[in-house]
C-alpha cells in the first residue's frame, strides 16, 4: 500500500509528530508498505528518507503564533500532490483546512481521519477548569463536534490513537470507526538500564538520602501538563515522606514554575535530556512516574516509563488512565491535588520490592511502535478488501 499523510504539524524542527512518523516511515517500509509525508514547507521539495517514505514539501506561511511550523492555505497545491502521488490511502489529522481539503478531494483513495488528540480536552476544558465540569465545557462545545461531523463525511473512517481517545468522541456522537493504540520504541527502555549508583546522585541533587523517594515527572512545561498540581502534591506528601521530585522538561511555563519550586528544598527542575541512552537510564533509576494532564489521548511518557520498570501514579482521566493498572500504579482524582498527594503516600506506603517487580513483568508487554504499525496496515488493509467486495472486518482494533 501506498499511504499519504496530509500532516501540517509536520516541522522540519522537529516535535512529537516528526518522530512518530520518521520513525512510522522506516516500519511501514519493513512492512512493505510506503508512506508519504504531504506537508507545508518553506520551498517545493521532496525528501527521500534513507529507511523508505519520503517527505513531499508544499511551499506555505508560516504560523504566526509559532514559526516553527507552517499552514496549508489552500487546496489545489495539496490536490495536486495527492493527484500525482495516487495513493491508496489518504490520512489527516489536522482538524482545519487540510480535513476540508481531502475531504473534498475527487481521487480514489481512501481517506481515513486519524485523530492524535482532542482539541475540546486540550483548551477549553483546561481554560474553564473551575469554572465548568468536563461535560458542561463539551456541551458548550457542541459545535465543534457539528463542525467535525461535518467534514468526517467526506471520510471513509475516523481512527483514534487509542481508546481513551475514541470513547471521548463516541461520547460527544461522533463514530469512531477503529481505535488504533500507539506503541513505542522499545529499543530504548529497559528496567536492566537502573543504576542505583545514578539513583543515590539524584536523590543527593534533590537534598536526600539513598533510601528517599525518587518522582519523576517528564514532559513539556504547558499548562495542559498540570505541573503546579504535581508540585503542590510533593510538598504536601513531602510533609511525612521523604520523597524529592525531579521535574525534566522546559516550555512556555518553565519561570512559573522555577518561582513555585523556589522553596521547596526537595524538588529540582533540569533541562531536557535529549541522549536517549542517558534518559532510559534516568527513568529506570528513579522510584515513580508522576503524571498530571488527564488530557492526553493516548500517554506516551506512561509507556515509556512502564518499560523501564518504572511503577506509576497519575490521573485516573485520559490516555494515563488506560496505562495505569492497579499492580504497578496509583490514580487520583483528575485536577485534584490532595487526591494527588494521597496517591503519592499510597504508592510508597506499599511493599517496593513487589510494587517494581509488578511494573518489571508489565515492561516486557508494552506495546511497540512496530506493533501499533502492524495493526494500522492490517485495519487499512480489510477496508481496501472491503471496498472490493471482500467480507468487512471487525470496526475496532485493539
Amino acid at each position: 500500500m501506498r499511504i499519504v499523510d496530509v500532516n501540517e504539524f509536520y516541522s522540519p524542527t522537529g516535535g512529537g509528530i516528526r518522530t512518530y512518523l520518521d520513525r512510522k516511515m522506516g516500519l511501514m517500509a519493513d512492512l512493505g508498505h510506503e508512506l508519504i509525508v504531504v506537508a507545508p514547507g518553506a520551498e517545493d521539495a521532496v525528501e527521500a528518507r534513507p529507511g523508505g517514505g519520503a517527505i513531499h514539501w508544499l511551499k506555505a506561511p508560516p504560523l504566526l503564533l509559532d514559526r516553527n511550523y507552517r499552514i496549508f492555505v489552500k487546496d489545489e497545491p495539496v490536490w495536486a500532490a495527492l493527484d500525482r502521488l495516487q495513493p491508496d490511502i489518504v490520512e489527516n489529522s489536522s482538524p482545519w483546512l487540510p480535513a476540508w481539503t481531502v475531504a473534498r478531494w475527487p481521487g480514489d483513495a481512501l481517506k481515513v481521519y486519524f485523530a492524535h488528540g482532542d482539541l475540546v480536552g486540550t483548551y477549553p476544558q483546561r481554560w474553564l477548569d473551575g469554572v465548568a465540569t468536563p461535560l458542561q465545557v463539551e456541551q458548550a462545545f457542541g459545535w465543534y463536534t457539528r463542525y467535525m461531523a461535518r467534514f468526517l463525511e467526506g471520510y471513509d473512517a475516523f481512527v483514534t490513537n487509542g481508546p481513551a481517545l475514541a470513547r471521548r468522541f463516541e461520547r460527544r456522537g461522533l463514530k469512531v470507526d477503529a481505535s488504533v493504540p500507539l506503541g513505542i520504541d522499545r529499543g530504548w527502555f529497559s528496567p536492566e538500564l537502573r543504576d542505583e549508583t545514578l539513583r543515590a546522585a539524584m536523590l543527593a541533587q534533590l537534598g536526600l538520602p539513598p533510601e528517599g523517594h525518587l518522582l519523576l515527572g517528564l514532559g513539556r512545561h504547558h499548562k495542559e501538563k498540570r505541573w503546579p498540581l504535581v508540585i503542590e502534591a510533593v510538598e504536601a506528601a513531602a510533609n511525612d515522606l521523604p520523597v524529592g521530585l525531579m521535574l525534566l522538561g522546559d516550555g512556555p511555563q518553565r519561570h512559573q514554575l522555577e518561582g513555585l519550586i523556589a522553596d521547596s528544598p526537595h524538588i529540582r527542575i533540569f533541562r531536557p535530556v535529549y541522549d536517549r541512552m542517558r534518559l532510559s537510564r534516568i527513568m529506570a533509576s528513579c522510584d515513580a512516574l508522576i503524571h498530571g494532564s488527564d488530557a492526553e489521548p493516548f500517554g506516551l511518557v506512561a509507556w515509556e516509563a512502564l518499560a523501564s520498570g518504572l511503577p506509576l501514579i497519575g490521573p485516573d482521566e485520559g490516555g494515563f488512565a488506560e496505562v495505569a493498572d492497579s499492580r504497578f500504579a496509583e490514580t487520583y482524582v483528575a485536577r485534584d491535588t490532595r487526591s494527588a498527594a494521597g496517591a503519592i503516600r499510597r504508592l510508597f506506603a506499599r511493599d517496593q520490592a513487589l510494587l517494581r517487580s509488578a511494573a518489571r513483568l508489565a515492561a516486557g508487554k508494552v506495546r511497540s511502535d512496530a506493533d501499533h504499525a502492524a495493526a494500522l496496515m492490517d485495519y487499512y488493509g480489510a477496508l481496501l478488501a472491503a471496498r472490493c467486495g471482500a467480507p468487512p472486518s471487525s470496526s475496532a482494533v485493539a
